[in-house]
């Protein structure tokens, strides 16, 4: 017999934990789909422990925290004591020390669970990662050991009201005075913004052009650091979103990491595992999102009959799957990349981030697709993967600048 309406309603509603159940016990989940094939036993530990966490800390508050714009800092601090505030930061400062490919990995498992939330986790790992990496030992003990453990928040300042995807042309300059700098100018977009205790800042201390940029570590309360207003997002609403000011903003020299003129560089590596990660958290998201089309096509009935015995329906799901596989392997293959260095790593991290951001959003927002009405419902969990992962083709640099990295690498032989 057809169970009533309310009851097939509450039996869709419920996609989202049948979800997180999938995920974490892999039950139903064709081998095609299994995230963890081809990983080493270590790598499956890592991925069953986010998986656990994004299914039970994360995907039943996903809602609430996008409908309240709730920055959710004591669950980013349970994450962190997983080690999932430092992934691949040094152990000595408190980080994991683990690969990229180990990142990637524990990223796309984080965003089954909430893809704006883990985008921001990626972001602060980032920001630590450019303070070990880049920092001397001073700095390096002064910021990481509280970053890794989110006690402390990081946010990335590069992106100006006048320079985007143009970054090297940013105008936010540093007089240097003795030992101090004074900082003047402005950041666009910056997650965390305001909320956040640490902000890496590029900022222009010599000529025009990339040659003349530097990096900066600032702390909130800082004389002279203030904020906008609180951005209104179609997505990532568990992160508040500010400009972050500075008005003859005094900022010691011992804070700038590297040598003057560096900034440009640390700036463009830091990017090129943003790219990974970022990749990363489109990877989850498309993944929760062809798996919640899964459930509803095998539960909702039209003409007399599930939705699954449609022809068409069954090949968009097959096509979904295919492109989200590929996505998936390309952004391991970057990551081992970076990981080793190699001499196309960056152009790989591009060619990863353009592919994974568009193929990942074209999977999400044909799964909403396959929910009909109801996937314009915010009662379900697909229409907020949509909404955070349209975003992803912007930020860590635009996909039309990917291609342009891309095409660059092939032109220039």
């Amino acid at each position: 017999a057809e169970r009533p309406r309310a009851a097939m309603a509450m039996a869709w509603r419920a996609a989202p934990r049948a979800a997180a159940r999938l995920l974490l016990g892999r039950r139903g989940i064709a081998s095609c789909l299994d995230p963890s094939t081809g990983l080493t036993e270590d790598q499956k530990e890592f991925q069953k422990v986010a998986l656990d966490f994004a299914a039970k800390e994360m995907a039943p508050y996903m809602a609430e925290w996008d409908e309240k714009e709730i920055f959710p800092v004591e669950t980013m601090r349970k994450a962190a004591q997983l080690g999932f505030g430092g992934i691949y930061v040094k152990p000595d400062v408190g980080g994991s020390g683990l690969s990229r490919l180990d990142t990637s990995i524990i990223f796309e498992a984080l965003s089954t669970g909430c893809a704006s939330t883990t985008a921001y986790m990626s972001i602060h790992n980032m920001c630590v990662w450019m303070i070990d990496t880049f920092g001397n030992e001073e700095q390096r003990r002064r910021f990481c050991p509280s970053l890794c453990s989110m006690e402390k928040f990081a946010s990335y300042c590069l992106t100006e009201p006048g320079s985007g995807s143009d970054a090297a042309s940013l105008l936010t300059s540093a007089q240097r005075k003795g030992d101090t700098y004074i900082l003047n100018g402005s950041k666009a977009f910056i997650s965390g913004g305001g909320d956040t205790d640490v902000y890496v800042v590029m900022c222009r201390t010599g000529g025009p052009g990339p040659k003349g940029i530097s990096c900066l570590v600032l702390e909130k309360g800082m004389p002279g650091l203030s904020f906008g207003k609180k951005e209104k997002k179609v997505g990532w609403n568990s992160q508040p979103t500010r400009a972050v000011i500075f008005e003859d903003c005094v900022v010691p020299v011992g804070n700038r990491l590297g040598a003057e003129g560096q900034g440009f560089s640390i700036a463009m590596q830091g990017l090129n595992g943003g790219r990974i990660n970022i990749a990363s958290c489109s990877l989850g998201a498309a993944h929760a999102s062809v798996l919640l089309a899964q459930e509803h096509l095998t539960v909702r009935k039209q003409f007399g009959e599930p939705l699954a015995n449609n022809q068409y329906l069954q090949f968009r799901l097959a096509e979904m799957a295919t492109r989200l596989l590929a996505a998936r392997l390309m952004v391991r293959n970057a990551a081992r990349a970076l990981q080793d260095g190699r001499e196309d790593a960056a152009v790989l991290c591009s060619m990863a981030k353009l592919f994974a951001t568009d193929e990942c959003f074209g999977i999400c927002n044909q799964a909403l697709q396959m929910h009909g009405g109801y996937g314009y419902l915010k009662d379900y969990a697909v229409q907020q993967f949509v909404r955070d992962i349209r975003v992803h083709q912007i930020l860590e640099g635009t996909n039309e600048v990917m291609r342009m990295i891309v095409a660059r690498n092939l032109l220039q032989g």
